[in-house]
């Protein structure tokens, strides 16, 4: 059994300069298997599904480029997820930019692979559509999870049943998708500052129907950061759960790289607040999704998506440890 001391460790920035050597996440080191890692950082290059701007398939690179600026330790909990866990840049999942539903299957493949070693995944994306993938990815392993509650991120629910007359799967409908194949239990999911305009009046009916926990933006601002995590923590209770982050849930002021950006968003303060409060929760997986460098010209929503999988990555590194 490999000590600590033989665990993947990220580049020490007090020994080569954090803008120097190959960007990986966390500047970890790269490997081909996920054998012998207990969370393995994986990028999905896609934005095929994406229904207003694109760029998302470049969202992996960019995350990592900004990851080479988080350090070791979170400056909150003192947690150092590196050595709790084993933590390793798996690389990109294949995809195919020009096939929605044959990236699905290429995504759900690798996940799957993943797992199936008793690696975790933390994935950086790509548009929204690449969390159902995913999520059937860890189902498919057959740990006996299925469904999972989720912690979800977001200015949108992502619940819509079609887009432009009958498309299926988009990034605006991966979640009523995973609730209709019994991967998540739509009443232990809660979703996190959603707000903007609507097509229809009645376009959160069928989430608010199945039970999910709709905590849109004027309601984050009446129980501020403690609150909602508190009742995050209550509607997802102690059964495995999924976090999705999509940088859309801040506002565009501090994250404009996004491809359906909201005003009127949380600001990374408040994000990060929420996340440590979801200490504890019994979370198995993850991801941070819908950045789009071409639109982020300064590379801000890069720096704040690559903090926002820091974040998560502590969350996820205390969990595992604690199994």
């Amino acid at each position: 059994m490999n000590t600590p001391n033989d665990w993947p460790r990220p580049v020490d920035g007090l020994i080569t300069p954090r803008f120097a050597g190959p960007a990986t996440f966390m500047r970890l080191p790269l490997r081909d298997s996920a054998e012998d890692v207990d969370i393995a950082l994986l990028g999905i290059p896609f934005d095929g599904a994406v229904t207003n701007r694109p760029g998302t398939r470049h969202g992996p690179r960019a995350l990592r480029e900004a990851s080479t600026l988080m350090r070791r330790v979170h400056p909150v909990s003192l947690i150092e997820p590196y050595t709790l866990c084993r933590v390793a840049d798996l690389g990109d999942s294949e995809t195919n930019p020009v096939d929605v539903m044959g990236t699905l299957a290429l995504v759900e493949a690798r996940v799957a692979s993943i797992r199936a070693t008793g690696a975790w995944t933390l994935a950086g994306g790509g548009d929204h559509l690449m969390s159902l993938p995913i999520l059937r990815g860890i189902i498919r392993a057959k740990l006996g999870l299925a469904p999972l509650g989720m912690v979800h991120f977001d200015a949108h629910s992502d619940t819509a049943d079609t887009n432009f007359g009958g498309s299926r799967f988009t990034h605006g409908t991966p979640f009523r998708r995973a609730i209709e194949e019994g991967l998540l239990d739509p009443k232990r999911i809660v979703q996190i500052g959603i707000r903007g305009s609507l097509y229809e009046k009645d376009d959160m009916a069928w989430a608010q129907e199945a039970g999910i926990r709709i905590i849109r933006i004027e309601e984050c601002e009446e129980l501020g950061p403690d609150g909602v995590a508190a009742e995050a923590r209550r509607v997802v209770g102690k059964g495995p759960a999924y976090l999705t982050f999509d940088i859309d849930s801040l506002d565009p002021a501090f994250a404009p790289g996004t491809g359906t950006p909201e005003v009127g968003g949380l600001t990374p303060r408040e994000a990060m607040r929420m996340l440590r409060g979801l200490r504890g929760l019994q979370f198995i997986g993850a991801d941070v999704v819908e950045v789009s460098p071409p639109f982020d010209p300064g590379g801000n929503t890069a720096m704040v998506g690559a903090t926002m999988m820091f974040e998560i990555l502590c969350l996820l590194a205390e969990a595992r440890a604690s199994r």
